[in-house]
C-alpha cells in the first residue's frame, strides 16, 4: 500500500523534513504489519501536527455546545428546541452544524430517546417526559475540519434500569479507551467494550458503529464494537476516529424507519444508550479530542 519515497525527498506528510527524519520508520513499521496480513491505514487518514491542530479548534466549539444542552435540557421541552439551541450556539462560535443537509438530513443535531438507537430527527411534536434518557449527537464544522461526539442525559427521575445502562455504556467507552494504543489495533478496543457490555447483560448494536473523523464527517475506518482482539485496522499515530458504541438492553436488533428513512430503533422496543467520544492515536497512548 505505501509506495515508498527517496530518503533524502520531502516526506509525504507536507512536514517540510526529508523523508528520512520524518515518516520512513512509520512507514517501514506498517509495511511490515501489513506482510504480516494486518490491515494498515492509509495515509489519508494519518493527520499531521497542523490539522490535529486545526481539528481540536472544532472539538472546543462541540464540546460547548454539548455543555450548553446540557445545562438547559428539561422535561417538557421539544427536539426541536434542542435543536435550535444547537444551531445557534454553533453559529455563534463560527461553525456549522455537520449533519445539517447532510445527504438529505434535515436538522442541525441527532435527538435520540429511549428505544432510538440513533439518528432520532428533532421535531416539535416529540416532547422529553420525566423519565427519558436521551442521546444528543453533535457534530461541528469549523474552517473545514470536523468534530463529532455524543453525550446521554436522564430526563428527571431516571428508572435504575435505564441509570445503570447510561452509566454502564460510559464505562464501555471508558475500557475501549484504555486500549487505544500505537501499533494496537481496533479489534483490541472493540472487545474491551463488547466484553464490558455483555457482562452487564446488553448486546451492542452491529450494523452501526464508529468512523474516522476531521477532515471529513465520516472517514475510513468503520469501527466496529463486535471485533475480536488483534483484529481490524492498525492504530497508528496520527489516527483519528469515534468511539461510540450503541447498547441496548434487550435484543441487539435494530430498524430503520420507514418513512424517513434516518431514524433507528431497537426491534424489540427496549431502551438503548450511546455515549461519543473523538480519540487521536499518539506516539505513546491516546489524547481525547472531544466528548
Amino acid at each position: 500500500m505505501y509506495k515508498k519515497i527517496g530518503r533524502n525527498d520531502p516526506c509525504w506528510c507536507g512536514s517540510g523534513k526529508k523523508y528520512k527524519k520524518c515518516h520512513e520508520a512509520f512507514d517501514d513499521k506498517l509495511i511490515k504489519l501489513e506482510h504480516e496480513g494486518h490491515i494498515i491505514p492509509d495515509r489519508s487518514i494519518i493527520k499531521t501536527p497542523e490539522q490535529i491542530e486545526a481539528i481540536k479548534e472544532s472539538c472546543k466549539i462541540n464540546i460547548a455546545v454539548l455543555d450548553y444542552v446540557g445545562e438547559h435540557i428539561k422535561a417538557g421541552m421539544t427536539t426541536e428546541e434542542i435543536d435550535k439551541m444547537v444551531y445557534e450556539k454553533t453559529t455563534e462560535m463560527g461553525g456549522i452544524p455537520a449533519p445539517l443537509n447532510y445527504e438529505g438530513y434535515p436538522k442541525s443535531v441527532c435527538v435520540s430517546i429511549d428505544d432510538v438507537v440513533c439518528h432520532g430527527i428533532p421535531c416539535d411534536e416529540e416532547v422529553l417526559q420525566d423519565g427519558d434518557i436521551v442521546n444528543v449527537d453533535c457534530s461541528t464544522i469549523y474552517k473545514g475540519y470536523f468534530s463529532d461526539s455524543s453525550r446521554m442525559y436522564c430526563i428527571g427521575k431516571v428508572s435504575d434500569e435505564k441509570r445503570k445502562l447510561v452509566d454502564t455504556v460510559k464505562e464501555c467507552v471508558e475500557k475501549g479507551l484504555e486500549q487505544v494504543k500505537p501499533w494496537g489495533f481496533l479489534g483490541d478496543m472493540g472487545q474491551a467494550v463488547n466484553d464490558h457490555a455483555k457482562a452487564n447483560g446488553y448486546s451492542v448494536v452491529r450494523e452501526i458503529g464508529g468512523h474516522g473523523v476531521g477532515l471529513e464527517f465520516h472517514e475510513d475506518p468503520f469501527v466496529s464494537y463486535i471485533t475480536q482482539k488483534g483484529t481490524e485496522m492498525v492504530m497508528a499515530p496520527g489516527m483519528i476516529f469515534t468511539i461510540e458504541p450503541m447498547v441496548n438492553i434487550g435484543s441487539a436488533d435494530v430498524y430503520v424507519d420507514e418513512d424517513d428513512d434516518w431514524t433507528v430503533f431497537t426491534a424489540d422496543g427496549s431502551p438503548s444508550a450511546q455515549w461519543e467520544i473523538m480519540v487521536l492515536v499518539t506516539e505513546d497512548g491516546h489524547e481525547v479530542l472531544c466528548y
